[in-house]
């Protein structure tokens, strides 16, 4: 879609199809039990850890499916707009926040590929969650890889269409 159908409205926003999907993902990051269960500090830095997690793993499904690859660009845009409104939402000027969504997008980058390796059998998915992921201090990773990995298996599980729609709660 160009900038102008965009400014002027002429052609609908492609992103609109996927973002049931977005919202979806982030109710997903939020369920309790990856905090309460899966040792996931409840803290800012732990928040945004389940989100890339969840959208890493959401983007890794999608790569399998020719229906859906093009669609991980519009949930990449879907998650830099959201972080983009909760920087400036704390606070965070203009001439910061291209820089700060610029770390974050890289930061979901490299859990992409660490959850790549873990899934494609490269890398074991405890050692992703120790270096990816905010615990809090008594825990060891081992329950909240054992869920991510089951997560990425339910988003497996799940059509394409199902999944463009966001229907990907258990």
């Amino acid at each position: 879609m160009s900038f102008l159908s965009r400014l002027f409205g002429t052609a609908s926003d492609p992103r609109e199809d996927i973002r049931p999907l977005w919202h979806a993902i982030v109710g997903e990051a939020r369920q309790p039990h990856w905090y309460r269960d899966g040792g996931v500090a409840d803290t800012l830095e732990g928040r945004f850890d389940m989100i890339t997690a969840v959208v890493a793993l959401a983007i890794l499904r999608m790569e399998r499916s020719e229906a859906l690859a093009r669609d991980t660009a519009y949930l990449t845009e879907l998650f830099v707009e959201d972080m983009d409104s909760q920087l400036r939402e704390s606070g965070l000027g203009d001439p910061s926040i291209g820089k700060y969504i610029g770390k974050l997008v890289s930061a979901m980058g490299g859990r992409i590929g660490a959850f790549r390796e873990a899934l494609g059998g490269a890398r074991a998915m405890e050692d992703v969650v120790a270096k990816n992921m905010t615990l809090l201090d008594d825990t060891d990773g081992a329950a909240l890889a054992a869920s991510l990995r089951s997560l990425a298996d339910r988003f497996a599980a799940i059509s394409d269409d199902g999944f463009r729609a966001g229907k990907i709660a258990a």
